[in-house]
């Protein structure tokens, strides 16, 4: 069996809606910017050509966002900042730990 060309995906939801959508987006919130921040720190870790970062289309967590998934083991985050980026990296990717304040899990809800 071959080795896969990447072992870590991360797909980064970058859809924009129209201004005023009420389900809002993950473009709207600044998601285009942090991931090209997402794949320059990237490739600066340990095992980056391993590592591919992904633009997305909408992964249906609109009022959550920015939202990104993680295959192959299928975890879900959300981040605003460049901070929770960088710890989604370091914990997870390079450490394997998951960062429990930035998961999403099926019973999430958009903030009020």
């Amino acid at each position: 069996m071959e080795q896969p060309f990447y072992d870590i995906h991360l797909f980064c939801c970058v859809n924009t809606r129209d201004s005023g959508h009420v389900r809002g987006s993950c473009g709207q919130q600044n998601a285009l910017d942090l991931h090209g921040y997402l794949k320059s720190r990237a490739k600066q870790l340990p095992n980056a050509g391993r590592i591919r970062i992904n633009t997305s289309g909408c992964l249906d967590r609109c009022e959550l966002g920015p939202v990104m998934v993680i295959y192959p083991q299928g975890i879900w985050y959300h981040y605003h900042t460049q901070t929770d980026l960088d710890e989604i990296l370091n914990r997870h990717i390079v450490g394997g730990a998951l960062v429990q304040r930035l998961l999403l899990t099926h019973e999430a809800v958009a903030p009020p």
